[in-house]
C-alpha cells in the first residue's frame, strides 16, 4: 500500500514515496557523475518526476518508464483489500496518477510498460498484508491504455510512441515504425468496440489481473509478425 490516509484506514503498513525517490536521486547523481546511460524502470510519484526532470535539465542520459497500472489506477481502486491490486511499487494517489499521465504527454516519461508479473492464486488469495505483489498485464495493457484516450487525458500518437516507437529507439531495435523496410510487425486496433474482461479468457496461466470484470472500449483485432498474421479476433 501507498503510505497515507487510505492505508491507515485499512490498517495496513504503507510504503512512502521517499522509498522510491531517495533511490532515484542517488541513481541520478551516479548517472551524472559517471556519464553513463540510465533507465528508471517504474516511476510512481510526483517526487520522482521532479528528480527525473532535474536530471534531464542537467543533460544526463536518463530515460524512464511507467506501468500501465500506475497511469490508469490509484490506491482507492484497492477498495476492500483487493489483493489483485497489490503491486510493487504500490498504486499511489490520484494526484500522482495524473502527474504521471502529464509526464507521458510532455515526453518526460518515455515508455509505458505492462509490469507483467504473474502470481499463482495461492499467493494472491491471502490477507492483503500476506499476499504477494504483482499481476498479469500483457493482455490488458492496450485496452487499459485506451481508457486514457477515451477520457481525453492523452492523444493517441503520444500513447503509440510510449508503447512502441520510443521503446524501440531506446533498445536500438528496428521496429516501432511503419517506414518502408522496417519489420512488418503490426497490430490492427478497433479503438471503440466495447467489451468486459473475463479473467478466464486471459492467455496467461495466472489470472491475477487488477482489471477483472473491467469494462473496456477498444481491443486488438489482428496481430501481424514479420508480415504473417499470428492472431485474429473473431
Amino acid at each position: 500500500m501507498n503510505e497515507g490516509e487510505f492505508a491507515t484506514r485499512l490498517g495496513l503498513a504503507g510504503i512512502p514515496t521517499a522509498a522510491e525517490s531517495i533511490m532515484l536521486e542517488r541513481d541520478m547523481r551516479l548517472a551524472g557523475l559517471t556519464g553513463g546511460r540510465y533507465h528508471a524502470a517504474s516511476l510512481t510519484s510526483t517526487e520522482s518526476l521532479e528528480i527525473l526532470k532535474r536530471a534531464r535539465d542537467a543533460g544526463h542520459n536518463v530515460s524512464a518508464s511507467v506501468s500501465i497500472n500506475h497511469v490508469t489506477l490509484n490506491e482507492n481502486d484497492i477498495g476492500p483489500y483487493r489483493t489483485f491490486l497489490k503491486l510493487a511499487p504500490p498504486l499511489r494517489t490520484e494526484d500522482d496518477r495524473r502527474a504521471l499521465v502529464a509526464a507521458l504527454a510532455s515526453g518526460l516519461i518515455d515508455v509505458v510498460m505492462s509490469d507483467h508479473n504473474p502470481q499463482d492464486v495461492e499467493v494472491k488469495r491471502l490477507p492483503f498484508a500476506e499476499a504477494a505483489s504483482g499481476a498479469v498485464g500483457l493482455q490488458t495493457m492496450l485496452p487499459a491504455a485506451l481508457r486514457l484516450i477515451h477520457n481525453g487525458e492523452m492523444e493517441f500518437k503520444t500513447l503509440i510512441r510510449a508503447m512502441s516507437t520510443r521503446p524501440a529507439e531506446l533498445l536500438g531495435l528496428p521496429g516501432g515504425t511503419l517506414r518502408a523496410g522496417a519489420p512488418a510487425d503490426v497490430i490492427v486496433i478497433d479503438a471503440d468496440t466495447p467489451w468486459v474482461l473475463d479473467r478466464d479468457d486471459l492467455k496467461s496461466l495466472c489470472k491475477n489481473t487488477p482489471f477483472d470484470d473491467a469494462r473496456f472500449s477498444g481491443r486488438v483485432t489482428r496481430t501481424i509478425v514479420g508480415g504473417r498474421t499470428v492472431y485474429e479476433h473473431v
